[in-house]
């Protein structure tokens, strides 16, 4: 994996780039802070707002099962569990801090102010958490290039509390975790389903550390790099991406037992717009001067349209958007079991 950093003044130094000999990560140590890797665009967009994690720390409740009062795992223990076990996989790597976003706040009141009307109350007397949550954190240090687009490797999660029980007794509590690269030029997450645990069940703090490092420890970035290489080797031309557009809105109205065999697509209507006009329009990602496009700008295509999703749908799309693009490769390859999207 060769590893590249963001130009730096002439006169400061590099220490040696080096394998590490336990990992599948390159490493690059630093004597100075490199420039910022990332312009300030959310990772996701859709219905969320973006919250430090001060603010969950400080000013939100933690939610709790109503029959026994046990409290779940707070938005913010996930994030520092997450930051914890980086920092033992990465021991050598500093970390972003976390970039947060939240939606379906779930607004209180303290006891005090049950006779106030709402216009009345003040800020102390009014409590909130957020239902749903997501988060990654960058590790601006470990970076490649791909089709002249620099990535970074990056961790995160999704908490959605709409998953859980609360009005029932404490049980096992859900989590959503990855590892996977984002694209600078847009901050897209690339995702497999390699670096991705869709339901991580968990009973436990420790429990919930134990599994994140176990999914660190097994990802293998050298993989999701050589698959996503191969994206930027293959273009379809501009009747093939016509004909990808026409069949994903007929793939929506297929009957189930005809979707059988066909690359999954979780993409909805409204997202097929966007990729359709940033076909056209997208400054890094559109058509070249013969309307031809590469795999590696369709799929990015896909997950700058994923910006809309909503949380808890959001890291699952992503997911679909690499399996779907791998697919449409398999059909210029020659595979005729994914073919159905060109034919």
């Amino acid at each position: 994996m060769e590893a590249h950093i963001l130009e730096i003044e002439p006169e400061l130094q590099l220490k040696p780039v080096y394998q590490q000999s336990t990992s599948n990560y390159i490493e690059i140590e630093s004597s100075i802070n490199p420039k910022p890797l990332f312009v300030p665009k959310p990772f996701i967009e859709a219905n969320t707002s973006e919250i430090n994690l001060a603010h969950l720390k400080n000013d939100c409740v933690i939610p709790v099962f109503s029959k026994d009062n046990e409290r779940t795992i707070a938005h913010q223990e996930f994030i520092e569990i997450v930051q914890d076990c980086a920092s033992r996989v990465f021991p050598h790597h500093a970390f972003d801090k976390p970039e947060i976003r939240v939606s379906h706040e779930i607004k209180g009141r303290i006891p005090d102010a049950i006779h106030k009307n709402a216009r009345d109350l003040l800020d102390h007397e009014r409590t909130q958490y957020f239902e749903r949550m997501a988060f990654i954190i960058r590790i601006p240090s470990i970076v490649d290039s791909i089709n002249g687009n620099e990535i970074a490797l990056t961790i995160g999660g999704v908490r959605s509390y709409n998953l859980e029980n609360l009005y029932n007794k404490k049980s096992f509590e859900k989590f959503k975790f990855f590892i996977g690269f984002q694209v600078k030029v847009c901050c897209n997450l690339a995702v497999t389903s390699d670096g991705f645990v869709e339901e991580m069940r968990v009973s436990s703090y420790q429990e919930l550390q134990s599994k994140i490092l176990e999914v660190l420890q097994n990802y293998n970035a050298e993989k999701q790099l050589s698959q996503m290489r191969q994206l930027s080797e293959h273009s379809l031309t501009e009747h093939q991406f016509a004909q990808l557009l026409g069949r994903t809105r007929l793939y929506q109205h297929l009957p189930k037992k005809e979707k059988l065999g066909i690359p999954a697509l979780s993409f909805n209507d409204g997202q097929i717009n966007t990729i359709a006009r940033d076909y056209y329009e997208d400054a890094s990602f559109s058509r070249n001067e013969q309307g031809d496009i590469n795999l590696w700008n369709v799929y990015n295509l896909f997950t700058q349209a994923n910006k809309s999703s909503y949380i808890d749908t959001f890291l699952d799309r992503n997911v679909n958007a690499f399996a779907f693009s791998n697919s449409l490769l398999k059909t210029l390859n020659g595979s005729s079991n994914f073919h159905w999207f060109l034919s």
